[in-house]
């Protein structure tokens, strides 16, 4: 086989490995956001939601979670791209206890449910609608750090030739 096929080949499946959503995230859901649930009344839609947290509610036998709604990505889970992006805000609920201090403020998750029915609630002076979402997948994704990455000024075989490296003749000089 012709390498000039054989290797763009073997990179675009490389790639197209990595973009898809982790096992309990797959599957078919309804293409609407929160903001959208609202305006249409959707309840009983599936969906895959998802967003950063904005309080997590223990309760007696379940914990709600409000949510700041994100767009996902490819693999389910909210973009971080930009910080105004937001399709709303939205609770979700499921059965059992769910740690404020691992499900805390500014995390990102996903959820699969239903829209369960809707909420009133008070942001401020402001009474706001959310949807609310019967969660049957809660999926906390790992915390991303931001690295700085600073270059190594010698290269990977140490200083190159100059007045301080190997074959200078500078500082250390040549006997």
């Amino acid at each position: 086989m012709n390498i000039k096929i054989l290797l763009p080949l073997a990179a675009s499946l490389a790639l197209a490995a990595c973009a898809t959503a982790p096992k309990p995230l797959q599957g078919q859901f309804a293409a609407v956001t929160p903001r959208d649930t609202v305006a249409t009344q959707q309840v009983g839609a599936p969906v895959r939601w998802g967003g950063r947290i904005i309080e997590t509610l223990p309760g007696q036998g379940q914990t709600c979670f409000q949510l700041l709604s994100r767009p996902l990505n490819a693999s389910g889970r909210p973009t971080t791209s930009s910080t105004d992006a937001s399709d709303g805000r939205f609770v979700a609920c499921r059965a059992g206890f769910y740690d404020p201090a691992v499900f805390e403020e500014g995390r990102d998750v996903t959820f699969i449910g239903r829209v369960d029915g809707y909420e009133n609630v008070k942001i401020g002076e402001y009474d706001y609608r959310l949807p609310k979402l019967a969660a049957d997948v809660i999926y906390l994704w790992p915390e991303q750090r931001q690295v700085d990455v600073v270059p190594y000024p010698y290269g990977p075989w140490g200083p190159g030739p100059g007045p301080w490296g190997p074959w200078g003749y500078g500082r250390y000089g040549w006997w």
